[in-house]
């Protein structure tokens, strides 16, 4: 009975119950009673341990209200207890809490989205207030989790609901990643509902209404502004070990919905990934990027085109060179793509063998991704120091295959990767080294000097850009270009005086420069762009690495080209003009940089008479012309006299000994192999070698009287003396490749035992009577007999 009576009688039930009942108006849209509201406050600060019992009475009536649709007293009792949280202090509010997330999971479970808004939003205030004090284990539930992202994700639903749910989930960041047990928020299965549900409304950009109504500055925040916030956060507070589960939902979610094809939203969804994550481990992201691009390896040209572009924008953001020690990793995970887009470019298909069910392969979308991997090799190379940069270089080299000799597809992959991979070694080229030794070492140098005489005038022209680019030091290869004759001042060149290094440099590899720019020069599928070229390596060479016995060398080599255009009539006329053209404009450049008056005097005579008598030996009229009437004519009028020269300069201190020599290229077995031709070819190479060092080649004629007409006649005769080579060779190979093998094998044997009986002859003449122990030449009895060093008998104890 008593209990019925108490139940009953207003004035009999517990304190905490009338004041809770008390703050309730008679109609709800009065709203809280403010002055019974401050009352509630002050008992629960008085008796702490009466908020567990105040919070449950709470979430009584709320549950009650909301089963009869009473809205606004469910809002009136959201306030209250919001109020009471604020009040009330850190080291009581645990005793809050369960009754709290009662009343929350019922407004979310609830159909109204006013019911769902408001229970968000008190999640993400609220709770980002007391940090330290409300348990994560309990927080950070599967359902207050899915809910929240359900809620940011909400199709067709205002956006006020969906902030709602951004910010439930910013409370869930918030929270937990502050707490002793932070690694519970970044499982991967909360990972999984958290980032797409940002990413999802990353993309939604279009379509929000905004109220008329004045709003607050935090009303007015759009949900995608504030999903980028919250998505910042997030990976802001990820650990080295967190990196991976941040990242991988988002390629996850790049894959289910295609985004890498339009590129835009991937940019920007790592461009927000790079900039928000800790510096020092952005190379993380990296790695996982390249990975997953090896994973996609198979699909289509345009998804792998948004990886690369996105691995792009990401190395330009990571500037500090973090990558590290995965350097070469990262260039040959894009080096191995560069192939397989040309394989699969070649072939057709994605797979070794094609079939019916093969992708069909697009040829300008390949060429699309092949142009991306390049971009992408230069931005990466760009955030290395110079060190790293040699290393890249000697790495790329390293990759470019040797040209095979068969024919079909074969060598036309091999020329396309060649070119692609000449390509991304120009991207790394940009860069300043004040060593000149270490950025062209000769492991590198070697291996790139054999391009220069192949075949491809494409691959030529792109070796010669890439030495260009590391000799030049100090921007001044723009102003080569155009290639024009006057004065260098209007170039405004910036020369240093060379280096220690510099001169070490040329002193090891300067001859075996010259002699690559000579023989490229006499290539016949060479252009304008290609004696362009020439022109900026030779005027770099001249200006960034000269010193007197370089000019001096450098002189001889424009001469020796002058002599190579006159007596090579084998080579297109265009050619030999040019190569006048070239010889012209660049002893031009090194008379004004050597200011000796009289050279400079010589050569501008010999300008002014091209311009007057030969225009198309200039570069600036560089025509296709029939050059016979200006050998015979104009011979010394327009042309640069050696011996002139030579004497000028001798009254100026320079050596005129190694001037007088004229320069004539040591062309090696390497340089002539380097055209890749055929075996046949080989073995004529090596006989011409014999026939040059024979007795018969050895017998000159003793000095003659050198005019003009024994210079012409010495044109003419070599042109009847190439043929008789050309057929010689011919006959050669022909032997070699139809004769039998006992043929050929005894004409070797016949060559072998003639080198053996020269070579005992050259013993018999040097080796001498040894001296006897006792001190005398032999026994009286006759001449001693001259016995081989290998055939004395020495004492035990001298023999080691």
């Amino acid at each position: 009975m008593y209990y019925c009576v108490c139940g009953c009688c207003g004035a009999l039930r517990p304190r905490y119950k009338r004041l809770v009942d008390n703050i309730f108006p008679e109609d709800p849209e009065d709203g809280l009673v403010k002055a019974n509201m401050e009352k509630l406050t002050f008992y629960a600060l008085s008796a702490p341990e009466k908020l567990d019992r105040i919070g449950a009475y709470l979430s009584e009536r709320l549950s009650r209200d909301v089963a009869r649709h009473r809205y606004g007293y469910v809002c009136i009792a959201m306030e209250a207890l919001d109020q009471l949280l604020m009040a009330c202090h850190c080291q009581t509010i645990n005793l809050f809490v369960e009754s709290f997330l009662t009343m929350v999971r019922k407004l979310l479970e609830a159909d109204k989205p006013n019911l769902q808004i408001l229970g968000t939003n008190s999640v993400s205030e609220i709770y980002c207030l007391y940090l330290n004090c409300v348990s994560p284990l309990r927080f950070v539930s599967v359902f207050f989790l899915s809910v929240f992202c359900l809620c940011s994700v909400s199709h067709g639903s205002p956006p006020l609901i969906r902030m709602a749910g951004i910010r439930g989930l910013q409370g869930v960041v918030r929270k937990t990643v502050n707490d002793e047990l932070q690694a519970n928020i970044w499982d991967p299965q909360h990972m999984d509902k958290i980032v797409p549900s940002l990413l999802f409304n990353l993309q939604q950009e279009e379509g929000i209404e905004r109220s008329p109504s004045p709003e607050t500055e935090k009303e007015k925040e759009s949900p995608v502004e504030l999903t980028e916030r919250c998505f910042r956060e997030l990976l802001g507070r990820a650990a080295y070990g967190n990196i991976k589960n941040a990242v991988k939902p988002v390629l996850m979610h790049l894959d289910n919905h295609s985004l890498w094809e339009s590129k835009t939203f991937a940019v920007r969804c790592f461009k927000i990934v790079m900039y928000s994550i800790q510096s020092q481990h952005s190379h993380l992201v990296i790695q996982q990027l390249l990975g997953h691009l090896d994973a996609n390896s198979k699909n289509s040209a345009r998804v792998r085109a948004g990886i690369v572009e996105v691995i792009s924008e990401a190395a330009v953001i990571e500037a500090s060179g973090s990558i590290g020690p995965t350097v070469l990793e990262v260039f040959n995970t894009l080096l191995k793509q560069l192939r397989l887009s040309v394989d699969y470019e070649l072939t057709g298909s994605y797979d070794s063998f094609a079939n019916m069910g093969s992708k069909v392969i697009k040829v300008h979308e390949e060429r699309q991704l092949q142009e991306a991997v390049i971009k992408t090799v230069g931005s990466f190379a760009y955030t290395l120091p110079p060190y790293q940069r040699s290393e890249v270089m000697l790495f790329i080299i390293g990759k470019i295959p040797v040209p095979v000799s068969v024919s079909g597809s074969r060598v036309e992959g091999c020329r396309m990767i060649q070119v692609m991979l000449l390509k991304s070694l120009l991207q790394v080229t940009g860069f300043q080294s004040t060593n000149i030794l270490t950025a062209l070492p000769t492991s590198f140098l070697d291996p790139l000097l054999s391009f220069t005489l192949m075949e491809d005038a494409e691959i030529r022209l792109l070796v010669l850009d890439i030495l260009i680019g590391i000799i030049d030091r100090h921007d001044n290869r723009h102003k080569f270009s155009p290639v024009r004759l006057g004065y260098i001042s209007v170039l405004k060149l910036k020369v240093d005086k060379c280096s220690r290094q510099d001169n070490l440099f040329m002193k090891k590899h300067s001859q075996r420069l010259y002699r690559h720019i000579y023989l490229a020069c006499k290539e016949e599928s060479s252009v304008q762009r290609h004696f362009e070229s020439l022109y900026t390596l030779l005027g770099l060479i001249c200006v960034e690495l000269a010193n007197e016995e370089v000019v001096v060398d450098l002189i001889r080599l424009a001469l020796a080209l002058q002599d190579l255009a006159l007596t090579e009539e084998a080579l297109p006329v265009y050619t030999r003009c040019a190569i006048h053209a070239l010889s012209a404009v660049y002893l031009n450049l090194i008379c004004q940089l050597t200011t000796v008056p009289t050279f400079c005097q010589h050569v501008h005579e010999v300008i002014e008479s091209r311009k007057k008598l030969v225009p198309f030996l200039l570069p600036e009229d560089v025509l296709v012309e029939i050059l016979s009437q200006f050998l015979q004519m104009y011979v010394l009028e327009v042309l640069f006299v050696q011996t002139k020269i030579a004497e000028i300069l001798g009254g100026s201190g320079y050596n005129t000994e190694r001037l007088a020599t004229a320069y004539i290229p040591q062309i090696t077995d390497e340089d002539r192999l380097s055209k890749r031709k055929s075996i046949g070819d080989t073995v004529s190479l090596q006989l011409e070698m014999e026939s040059r060092n024979s007795p018969e080649k050895e017998q000159r004629s003793t000095a003659e009287q050198i005019t003009f007409e024994t210079l012409k006649q010495a044109v003419v005769d070599s042109v009847n003396v190439e043929e008789l080579e050309r057929e010689r060779r011919r006959q050669v190979v022909e032997r070699f490749q139809t004769a039998p093998f006992e043929e050929i094998a005894a004409h070797c044997g016949a060559r072998a035992s003639l080198l053996q009986s020269k070579l005992n002859q050259i013993f018999e003449i040097t080796i001498r009577p040894p001296p006897s122990p006792s001190g005398s030449v032999g026994n009286g009895h006759g001449p001693s007999r001259s016995i081989p060093v290998y055939e004395m008998k020495f004492p035990d104890l001298c023999v080691y």
